[in-house]
């Protein structure tokens, strides 16, 4: 028996710093910093705008290793923590959508989602970790060119135009969150106060097509910029020439381009309309994980939320 008590603390004290850690109790803190990740292509290899998709099932098993799990932008405005106690929310925005966040592979005339999309690895991911949920905040174009219109169109990557709106309505049903990034990913600071109205509105409007009655309440910044008339952003409206159609837009958050991890919901220093986001380039997870644990500012989850 003692052969046994050696081995298994000896076990213990060689276990990975990652591997310890995410064993360890952690203190409730619900002062603490909450990451929003920003992600934009899923491809096969990292660049300047793109995350590898090896790398992107890595940062999910870093995240689940180290005690995270998701939440969206709009869960984040609720202070809804619906996660398990002692662990840490963590926020995925994925921003302009392109066919390799999420994309279809017609086989035999059925469509698969295919497992190497940034929605495929996310999906096989939470059916090996059921905690892990289908909680993630997705920033849709649903007119931009280069197939980055709500998934890929005209055949762009092998998408179909005919695809779109079943790629919006299947996150919808999953849980996943639709937020507004414009129609075409204008720079809102070189516009009117009337086109810029419509750029956000008819983002709204696309989103409404595809599920309708959606409530979209999260709006990402084209560029980070902000448009002259800054509540514009927030709330305006826009009437459809074509129809008489008035589409008017409201949002609880609106997500910057950069930034650290955004304060606690209950900090005086949180701004829902102005959440900063980390570019997911390179080691900046691991560094900012890092940084959160050896400053005590990590956000962790008591039994009362």
């Amino acid at each position: 028996m003692t052969k046994y008590i050696f081995r298994a603390l000896t076990a213990l004290l060689i276990a990975s710093p990652a591997t310890a850690q995410s064993s360890a109790p952690r203190e409730p803190n619900d002062k603490g910093r909450i990451p929003i990740l920003e992600y934009h292509l899923i491809a096969d290899k990292d660049t300047r705008w793109g995350r590898s998709a090896d790398n992107f099932r890595r940062d999910l098993q870093l995240l689940y290793d180290r005690g995270y799990r998701p939440i969206t932008v709009a869960d984040l405005i609720d202070k809804h923590f619906d996660i398990p106690a002692g662990t840490s929310p963590v926020v995925f925005t994925f921003d302009d959508a392109s066919p390799g966040q999420f994309s279809y592979i017609e086989k035999d005339g059925q469509l698969e989602i295919d497992p190497n999309s940034g929605v495929g690895i996310w999906l096989a991911f939470s059916r090996e970790h059921p905690d892990w949920g289908k909680r993630a905040t997705f920033c849709m174009l649903p007119g931009a060119s280069a197939g980055h219109a709500f998934f890929g169109e005209k055949g762009i990557a092998g998408q179909k135009t005919a695809w779109r709106m079943k790629k919006v309505k299947f996150l919808a049903e999953q849980g996943f969150e639709l937020c507004n990034h414009t129609l075409w990913h204008a720079n809102l600071a070189k516009y009117s106060d009337a086109v810029v109205q419509e750029q956000i509105a008819r983002g709204v409007m696309a989103i409404d097509s595809a599920v309708p009655g959606y409530k979209v309440r999260t709006f990402a910044l084209p560029l980070g910029v902000w448009p002259k008339n800054r509540e514009l952003a927030k709330s305006g409206s826009w009437r459809d020439p074509k129809t008489g159609r008035e589409v008017t837009y409201s949002f609880d958050a609106i997500l910057e381009v950069s930034g650290p991890s955004a304060p606690s919901p209950y900090s005086p220093q949180f701004k829902p309309f102005s959440l900063p986001r980390i570019q997911m380039n390179g080691h900046e997870l691991e560094k900012e994980l890092d940084r959160l644990d050896a400053t005590k500012q990590r956000f962790v989850v008591g039994a009362m939320h």
